[in-house]
């Protein structure tokens, strides 16, 4: 498996927005995978390959839909003394905040730097004081550059969290796995034809697209565009099979293979198509989990409602503490997706 890319994907900085580097990997990364690849006026990379066997009638536009941003931040204020304040763009639980190595990403580069909550530090605070859990307006970010910090950073520039990917037994450990992991498996799955020699009558067009975590806007403009006939939403979700969470709240176990996305609060998935991909999975010997999840949106609902609408699906990676810093996915689980949407992609009719 090529975990090197999904490295690179995950390390490289790109909030909604603000995707441009996440972009640039990928154009390098792709090249002699597809027939076509544009950029959209929202940012979005649209990769098109055209069929290489005929089929019946028509060749079906298949779109799988796989995001490129990560949550993170946008510079809000900069204070005369030289500490940062920041806007979300995605959901932090705020817990998971403390004392945060951060990048703050400028038009002149990338500046390390550290996030805290405004507050007496543990020695001397209340105990009152500990049971408090500060909102993102009492964050802020410490350059070490005093009153330099102004000449260097501007309203606007955006701020991820500084922290490596690595290998833990059978999983792998990143920030931004939400949804790198998705840009990963929209470039490995065409690899994977290419490299078993598998024809394919569909017209398949990857889209890693923008601005997911604030609205599907991204894969909403991109589906217009294409009308696609199937539109598959690659994410991640929720793998809650740890401690202190009921088993009927865990949405997927990790080991167990790719997740069949049924429904989440963004949309309900074409029930045929379900029913299609379980019956490759069996076929074909992949391990898979149906999933549903109470909240929580993804792209697919932005294919499936595009224009007169779409058949829709989610396939997805169950993973482990998301929207941290330490998301944790099943190396076995991304196999699994990965043989699943090539396998779906080359017996398409």
């Amino acid at each position: 498996m090529n975990i090197d890319l999904l490295r690179r994907l995950c390390e490289t900085p790109g909030v909604p927005g603000r995707e441009d580097r996440v972009r640039a990997l990928i154009e390098a990364e792709i090249k002699g995978l597809f027939d076509e690849v544009t950029t959209d006026p929202m940012g979005s990379l649209i990769c098109v390959r055209k069929p290489t066997r005929k089929g019946d009638g028509e060749p079906k536009k298949v779109m799988l839909a796989c995001h490129m941003d990560e949550i993170g931040f946008l510079v809000s204020h900069v204070t005369p003394e030289g500490w940062v304040h920041v806007d979300p763009v995605g959901g932090f639980d705020n817990r998971n905040l403390f004392s945060r190595r951060v990048l703050v990403c400028t038009d002149d580069g990338d500046i390390k730097g550290v996030m805290n909550p405004a507050g007496k530090p543990v020695h001397i605070q209340a105990p009152e004081d500990a049971k408090k859990i500060p909102e993102i307006a009492d964050f802020f970010i410490d350059l070490g550059l005093g009153k330099k910090t102004r000449d260097k950073v501007q309203v606007g520039d955006y701020v991820v969290m500084d922290e490596p990917l690595f290998e833990m037994g059978d999983k792998v450990v990143s920030k931004a796995l939400d949804n790198r992991v998705a840009c990963w498996l929209g470039i490995e799955a065409v690899r994977r034809l290419i490299d078993k020699k598998l024809d394919h009558a569909c017209e398949i067009h990857v889209v890693f697209t923008t601005q997911e975590e604030v609205g599907l806007r991204g894969a909403r403009t991109s589906a217009f565009g294409i009308m696609p006939d199937i539109g598959i939403g690659i994410d991640t979700t929720l793998a809650c099979d740890t401690p202190g969470v009921p088993e009927k709240q865990a949405v997927t176990q990790q080991g167990k293979g790719v997740g069949i996305h049924v429904k989440d609060s963004s949309f309900i998935a074409d029930i045929g198509l379900v029913r299609e991909f379980e019956a490759l999975a069996k076929k074909h010997d992949i391990p898979h989990q149906r999933t549903i999840l109470a909240r929580g949106g993804q792209d697919g609902a932005a294919t499936q409602q595009a224009g007169a609408g779409a058949r829709a699906i989610g396939i997805v990676v169950g993973t482990r503490y998301i929207h941290t810093v330490t998301e944790t996915i099943d190396k076995t689980d991304l196999k699994a997706a990965r043989d699943l949407l090539s396998a779906y992609l080359s017996e398409l009719a």
